[in-house]
């Protein structure tokens, strides 16, 4: 994909108002834990939902989902609403219990309700959840997918992409702590949501007989209607590759069943997800922007579902199907297979103009690196409030303990840059 000079002009614009946004918020210093960690508990509701959604989406989400959307349809946004209805309960049941215990980790909840013991071995699991899985596959698939889009895709710019990302992520978040991660993440959600907005807008004005935006939504239903199916039944919808799309949806039993154990610890329990709402200035505003971000939620699937809709639609033949005959060759693998992934980066390269492709790589961008931010502060405030100061250091100042928490979140990103690019032979 060709970028132009006032791409990558907007491009370094973006990641320097990032960086001069993280150095103001935090100009006078975190003197305490409570400053790095918690923000100081300051955090009003609309920065803690945009931090939620910030920290939740990656750059895979994008290309994953509209990649999905691409082969299934907007049957897997049903994983997106249900995230909202979970964010209410959370909001609702969990928030209260968090904020009257003063906690500054889900670790710190477990002893208080169970065990020292048992804290220690869920805080020792969660650091390395977070540095060996969640840093080090963030820091892979973000660079995977900008490679993808200002590369060749064959991982010719993946290390420059790792050590990039990670320097930048560092530049701001091992300083600032989580008053710099949560004020530019508000940044960050309006880069995100404008980014997919803009090219969900000109894919579905290309795709349109008109132009509209109205226009475009209908030529898709009449076009592809079983992508709009909520609820399919086996065969209902065979994707680009052969393979039924019904094997990749939760199933009813799974929408009522497990799946809520698995989205209540993802919202609830989570460390880099809850740590914000940690933060707030009170209940009513950690509440208020549990429900702000889940609004949000509701808005993912039009920013990167519907791409993916309108991607198959224009790669589709004349008897609406997707094949290796009908589709822009950029979506041909090397056995002769349909990426599905490709979507987001072809509707990229193919329709956004020159100016505003600068704006969606800084979307894009923004979605790593605040995922990244997030899970470096809630990995160093793990590691020195129930690791460090409990066992090697009871009488630590608190200078002491930001010291702590920089350094941890250091090391931390150090491994999962050494270890990232080995993902490549997985």
């Amino acid at each position: 994909m060709k970028f132009a000079t006032i791409d990558y002009l907007i491009f370094i614009a973006y990641g320097l108002i990032i960086i001069g946004i993280a150095f103001w918020v935090t100009r006078k210093g975190e003197k305490t834990s409570e400053d790095y960690f918690l923000a100081g508990k300051s955090l009003p509701w609309w920065a803690i939902g945009a931090s939620l959604i910030a920290a939740n989406i990656s750059a895979e989400q994008f290309i994953g989902m509209s990649g999905s959307g691409f082969a299934i349809g907007l049957a897997i946004a049903s994983y997106e609403w249900m995230a909202a209805i979970t964010l209410i309960i959370v909001g609702k049941f969990f928030l209260p219990i968090f904020l009257e215990k003063k906690l500054y980790t889900i670790p710190e909840f477990i002893e208080k309700r169970y065990s020292e013991r048992l804290k220690t071995i869920l805080a020792i699991f969660w650091i390395s959840l977070y540095v060996f899985v969640n840093l080090t596959s963030v820091l892979y698939l973000g660079a995977t997918a900008l490679d993808t889009i200002m590369g060749s895709g064959t991982g010719s710019i993946l290390l420059p992409c790792i050590i990039g990302l990670a320097l930048f992520a560092a530049l701001y978040s091992l300083w600032g702590g989580l008053a710099a991660v949560a004020w530019t993440d508000v940044i960050q959600v309006v880069l995100l949501i404008a980014g997919g907005l803009i090219t969900s807008f000109i894919a579905l004005s290309h795709v349109s007989p008109d132009g509209s935006l109205i226009g475009g939504f209908k030529a898709i239903y009449e076009h592809a209607p079983e992508k709009f199916s909520m609820i399919l039944e086996k065969g209902e919808i065979i994707t680009p590759n052969g393979k039924d799309a019904w094997w990749d949806l939760p199933g009813l039993a799974v929408l009522i069943g497990g799946l809520w154990v698995a989205n209540l610890y993802y919202w609830g329990f989570n460390q880099y997800i809850i740590q914000r709402t940690l933060a707030a200035k009170s209940l009513r505003e950690s509440q208020r922007g549990i429900a702000f971000a889940a609004f949000l939620k509701l808005l993912i699937p039009l920013i990167v579902v519907i791409p993916g809709i309108v991607a198959f639609v224009l790669n589709s033949g004349p008897d609406g199907l997707v094949t290796a005959q009908s589709a822009d060759p950029s979506f041909i693998g090397p056995k002769g297979n349909i990426i599905n992934d490709n979507a987001a980066p072809w509707l990229i390269s193919s329709f956004i103009p020159t100016g505003l492709k600068g704006l969606v790589l800084a979307a894009l961008s923004a979605a790593i690196v605040s995922s990244l931010a997030s899970m470096l502060n809630s990995t160093a405030t793990i590691f020195t409030m129930d690791i460090y100061k409990p066992y090697f250091n009871r009488q630590a100042t608190e200078g002491k303990l930001v010291s702590v928490g920089r350094l941890s979140a250091g090391a931390a990103l150090v491994v999962a840059v050494l270890l990232a690019p080995q993902l490549k032979n997985l």
